[in-house]
């Protein structure tokens, strides 16, 4: 009994982004419902061939049996050397769907069909792979916390060719999703203030080099107003211009009013989204956490991932 219990007992790997390849080890084959049934009426056939003695009812049993046998080496050859590469799942917000992206490569001239992943109850659709080529494959997970979310175990199986045999095995990809917190809330972003001071003393008017945009506040020239933005109904901004202290914006935990700790969190990741997009230069400041200001898609990415991955007190870090 201890000996079955070894043999069938299956020891978790460790996830790894590294290509997998399938070797004869790591593929399992058991008959489908369809398969099961088969299987008895290709046994009620024998017996009557038995009972009766005949030839021809003898030849299409085993005709058949010996189908079922060809149709479960090719539903082991179906997935047997394919070659698995995970892919770079992109970020999401809180609410949004993940992706997970797989790379299978066919690496023989035969084609590999009807190719299945299922994960969590989740499944993708099945895809058919030519000779020496390769498919993209994406699972959809639904997100509803902010932080990295795993992919976790992922089942790859066929029933290829004709639905008899289930082949299939375990993948174990190191792929993670980044969930920002859910942007929300109407709040305006707070006024720039200048340079290292934080004093907030008004943009410099002494260049005439256009930096970039910000919203309009009470006491900007009409010179500034960026009249274009107001008639694509953008809403009303103010041009900066280079030369002299340029304005920061300061994105501040306090700021955010008296909301609890991922409400606050929702309203920093509106603000940031809303300043990288009007091409303004930022910084971040929470409780404990402070990120300099700068601009740019690197710099976006660094403000969200320290929204998503933020301990609240009493809380652990994400992920």
């Amino acid at each position: 009994m201890r000996r079955l219990r070894a043999l069938l007992s299956w020891r978790r790997p460790e996830p790894s982004d590294q290509p997998q390849t399938l070797g004869r080890g790591r593929i399992y084959i058991l008959p489908t419902r369809h398969g099961l049934v088969f299987a008895l009426v290709l046994l009620a056939m024998l017996i009557a061939a038995i009972n009766y003695q005949n030839g021809l009812a003898y030849l299409l049993t085993f005709t058949l049996a010996a189908l079922a046998v060809v149709s479960m080496l090719h539903s082991f050859r179906n997935l047997h050397r394919l070659r698995i590469q995970p892919g770079h799942p992109a970020p999401v917000f809180a609410g949004e769907t993940a992706w997970y992206p797989m790379l299978l490569e066919n690496n023989r001239a035969l084609p590999r069909s009807a190719l299945c992943l299922v994960q969590d109850g989740h499944e993708a659709a099945p895809v058919d792979i030519a000779g020496n080529s390769t498919a993209w494959v994406r699972l959809a997970l639904e997100t509803e916390q902010r932080g990295p979310l795993r992919c976790g175990r992922i089942t790859l199986y066929s029933l290829y060719p004709l639905g008899l045999f289930r082949s299939w095995t375990y993948l174990h990809p190191a792929m993670a999703v980044m969930v920002y917190p859910r942007p929300d809330g109407s709040r305006e972003l707070p006024p720039p203030q200048a340079g290292a001071d934080g004093q907030d003393s008004g943009q410099s008017r002494g260049g005439d080099d256009f930096a970039s945009l910000r919203p309009y506040h009470p006491g900007d020239s009409l010179r500034q107003v960026h009249w274009k933005t107001l008639a694509r109904e953008q809403g009303l901004m103010s041009k900066q211009f280079g030369g002299g202290e340029r304005e920061v914006l300061w994105l501040q935990w306090e700021q955010t009013g008296t909301l609890d700790g991922e409400a606050r969190l929702s309203r920093l990741t509106r603000w940031v989204i809303e300043a990288d997009r009007l091409g303004l230069s930022f910084g971040l400041s929470l409780p404990g956490r402070r990120i300099e200001p700068a601009r740019g898609d690197s710099h976006r990415r660094q403000c969200l991932e320290t929204l998503a991955l933020y301990a609240l007190p009493g809380q652990r870090r994400p992920g």
